[in-house]
């Protein structure tokens, strides 16, 4: 299977082009191949989101984490300091560099490193314009128009 074809949502659904081409490249990825940390995506409340990524072995200045767009992008870069010799070298860390979609409105809050564990806290904020208000009904036949309140 190559392609799912999503017309059926369209047609009833307003602004989720670019959803297709997300489900497009989740298909097209495999995240085991690629020798990514193991991660965990949890729901910690409503509208509240973590993820756990195992990165044994790194430092806090050894990762980074950044958003752009609705990308998070979380980067590991451990240097090799050549001083140690080695008769088995069975644990391998490497350079990592592992992305996640995030929806509209979810925001990084903020981010801990704890036995070998990173979690990035993650809230969806929704602005108060996308939040669900009532539609008074009109009975008398005049247009009422909507008076914005005045920030204080």
């Amino acid at each position: 299977m190559n392609s799912i074809d999503l017309t059926p949502l369209y047609r009833n659904s307003i602004g989720f082009d670019h959803f297709g081409s997300l489900l497009d490249n989740a298909l097209r990825s495999n995240t085991t191949a690629t020798g990514n940390p193991p991660y965990n995506i949890e729901v910690t409340g409503e509208n509240r989101y973590a993820i756990s990524i195992a990165v044994a072995g790194y430092e806090e200045n050894e990762l980074e984490i950044q958003t752009e767009k609705d990308v998070l992008t979380v980067t590991g870069k451990r240097e090799d300091s050549g001083k140690s010799e080695y008769l088995y070298k069975g644990i391998k860390i490497h350079d990592f560099e592992q992305k996640f979609n995030l929806a509209d409105y979810i925001e990084v809050k903020g981010a801990s490193l704890k036995n070998g564990l990173l979690t990035i806290d993650l809230v969806k904020e929704l602005p108060e314009a996308m939040k669900p208000r009532k539609i008074e009904i009109n009975s008398s036949g005049k247009v009422l128009e909507h008076k914005k309140e005045k920030a204080a």
